[in-house]
């Protein structure tokens, strides 16, 4: 693809203006943020970021949790050819002082107080470090630092700006080339210091695009986003196959809301909470689960291989489906997986037999490169989710 970013933007936002991009649970409530919506948010940051100083060519910095005004900022930098680095939101801030000054930061976006209070907590090191903003400002009412201010206050004066240069937004964007620079991400720093990789329009698009064709990732696919930004794999996910593909994204309340919000963590977590959840069941429950595990470990890979099966093991196969493996489906939010990632190490025999006798899909399970928080990322069965539908407000399936 001969683009960037933020003209995929422009292009979603042109083709289906109010078709979701990105929804966010706040207070238990589903937010959407259209097409349309986010353009106009990223332009309003861009022409902010301009009037505050932020030219072409700098880094800014970019640290909290998948939420959407981050990742809109992200765009808005990307779209004057600035050059995002998001960092580890559980970085102490004595992590955070080589990236900025190595980097020469002057800019920096951040998600919260907890945020805030690092960047000031290093500000001394990193004499550069001019702009903070902060998109939740719960708890910062009463900072009166210099340089500070909350990412609202810079929306609205961009919007100021944009009325007075209604051009300038698309005359950046149109400046901008295939080969530039789109972002750079810090390695984990494990054998010495971090080191910043740096990645074009053109390779984070072009990876994007073949996986997203490779696994027929459409504009009616979700996903759930909720491991760090800074890592590569979900920057690839939550990102550039969104804005490739313009699927919609899910960023859940917190972490710790992950799976009353999605049903959706990853099958080690769930392999294990079910176990321990049965072993509190009562007697002809366990009995009852426990028989229609072995079946499906004894006859799920032929029922899965399409290959047959005797009448007995069909209709018993048959009962479990419906009294147990379809409901556990539904409940670890699987009914709908279609594609599946494993990020870091690929997952153990025990828990690919443990999803697919059951009727969870498993056919090419293929690993992608870790990161510092690599760990089990699957698309559409775990901590990277594909799929479609939402029913009650909530994600069903594969988010």
């Amino acid at each position: 693809m001969q683009t960037t970013f933020p003209r995929l933007l422009r292009d979603h936002a042109k083709r289906r203006p109010q078709g979701a991009a990105m929804r966010e649970k706040e207070y238990g409530i589903w937010q959407s943020t259209s097409w349309a919506d986010m353009a106009k948010l990223v332009e309003a940051i861009a022409c902010g970021l301009h009037q505050a100083g932020l030219r072409r060519g700098e880094h800014m910095v970019v640290i909290g949790s998948n939420r959407p005004r981050l990742y809109a900022t992200m765009l808005a930098a990307q779209s004057l050819g600035a050059i995002p680095v998001p960092l580890y939101q559980d970085a102490v801030g004595a992590e955070c002082v080589f990236p900025i000054n190595n980097a020469e930061v002057r800019f920096v976006v951040v998600e919260d107080q907890e945020q805030v209070d690092k960047m000031l907590e290093i500000r001394e090191q990193c004499p550069q470090l001019a702009h903070i903003y902060f998109d939740d400002p719960r708890g910062l009412r009463n900072y009166d630092e210099p340089g500070l201010s909350a990412l609202e206050e810079l929306i609205g004066a961009g919007q100021a700006f944009a009325k007075v240069h209604p051009d300038l937004f698309g005359e950046q964007v149109e400046l901008g080339q295939p080969d530039d620079v789109a972002a750079m991400f810090f390695t984990s720093g494990t054998t010495g210091r971090p080191k910043g990789v740096v990645h074009t329009h053109r390779t984070l698009i072009d990876r994007a695009d073949v996986g997203a064709r490779f696994d027929k990732l459409t504009a009616d696919d979700e996903v759930l986003a909720y491991l760090p930004p800074a890592w590569i794999g979900q920057n690839i996910f939550s990102y550039a196959q969104w804005l490739v593909a313009g699927y919609v994204v899910n960023c859940p309340e917190s972490s710790s809301t992950v799976t009353i919000d999605l049903k959706e963590v990853g099958p080690t977590y769930y392999l294990t909470s079910v176990m321990i959840r049965m072993e509190d069941a009562s007697a002809p429950k366990r009995k009852l689960f426990h028989a229609c595990m072995n079946l499906a470990k004894r006859v799920g890979p032929a029922k899965m291989d399409g290959k047959p099966l005797g009448f007995m093991d069909s209709l018993k196969y048959a009962l479990g489906n419906a009294l147990v493996y379809g409901p556990l489906r539904n409940s670890l939010g699987m009914s709908r997986v279609r594609v599946a990632y494993t990020a870091g190490e690929a997952i153990g025999p025990d828990l690919f037999s443990f999803h697919r006798n059951r009727g969870v899909c498993l056919p090419a399970t293929r690993s992608r490169g870790a990161g510092r928080h690599g760990g089990r990322a699957l698309r559409g069965g775990g901590n990277q989710a594909v799929g479609h539908g939402r029913n009650s407000g909530e994600v069903t399936g594969p988010a």
